[in-house]
């Protein structure tokens, strides 16, 4: 079964994260699908156009750690030590540049999110040229507080330094309402209203002829490139890999062995945990 979904309605461009029974989890496969799917909808001389979703009850809840912790790929999240930063960093850039065709695509993308754009997820939905919200849905980056740098660096190319800093400093998530007031998205809708307004978005941009589209959207992106993103996304992936094979990330790593995911993360994101010490924090001190 496809993990990303594509079908040409009109002058829509329509893609579908396909993984609905992990919430659209990041595997091996999906991030080259979705770049397929870009693709052949910006090849398409019928289409204006795309519309990103996910099936099911979420957007993307980021990388599958259960896919990898279990070998199923040859892929690893954390290596053996000795590890190899190359080795880890040729997998993490190839899936930043596929995450990224949302970005060089020459037609707009606009995202929809339900549920939750979460790590890996967010990187997904902050690559594309608009961002819609329902009003409850979730997006942050977690591993930020142990275990994870953002590798398309969007956070900062759509807040600026200060707020981007408050996001990555916390791994915080916030809902749509407050992501729309921040300027990280374009817009949060009550989330039975999810759907129309991206709806009418797409329809009022598809009146456009493409060739208005990719100028306007080369332009901005320009201005945007032009301060160093390349070099920015490389530095970030690169420290992406350091994260997780620090001594905080690989004592996290080892906790999640010992305690499992859930209390984890748990963990985590309370700030319950020492992982430069290993140990629980004493709320004493």
């Amino acid at each position: 079964m496809s993990k990303v979904l594509y079908e040409k309605d009109g002058r829509i461009g329509r893609i579908t994260l396909n993984r609905p029974d992990v919430l659209n989890a990041i595997d091996d496969d999906l991030p080259r699908e979705l770049a397929a799917a870009v693709a052949e909808a910006d090849a398409d001389p019928d289409v204006h156009v795309m519309v990103l979703s996910g099936a099911g009850k979420a957007f993307c809840a980021g990388y599958d750690l259960a896919h990898y912790a279990e070998g199923a790929s040859e892929n690893q999240v954390v290596q053996a030590m000795p590890w190899d930063p190359i080795k880890d960093y040729k997998f993490m850039w190839q899936n930043t540049e596929h995450f990224m065709s949302l970005w060089r695509a020459m037609k707009p993308v606009v995202c929809k999110v339900h549920g939750f754009a979460v790590a890996g997820g967010s990187d997904i939905a902050l690559c594309c040229d608009l961002v819609f919200m329902g009003e409850t849905a979730k997006i942050g980056y977690m591993p930020a507080r142990v275990w994870g740098t953002p590798t398309t660096a969007m956070w900062v190319y759509r807040l600026g330094a200060e707020k981007a800093k408050r996001m990555l400093f916390t791994g915080d998530k916030i809902d749509g309402r407050e992501a729309e007031a921040m300027g990280l998205i374009l817009k949060s809708v009550p989330d039975a209203e999810l759907d129309a307004a991206v709806e009418a978005m797409a329809a009022r941009m598809a009146t456009v002829p493409i060739n208005q589209l990719a100028m306007q959207k080369m332009v901005i992106n320009q201005a945007i490139e032009a301060t160093g993103m390349a070099q920015t996304q490389r530095l970030a992936t690169i420290f992406d890999g350091i994260s997780r094979h620090s001594p905080e990330g690989m004592n996290y790593k080892t906790r999640t062995e010992a305690m499992g995911w859930k209390q984890t993360v748990d963990e985590r994101d309370r700030g319950t945990f020492d992982w430069t010490q290993n140990k629980p924090i004493n709320p004493e001190g």
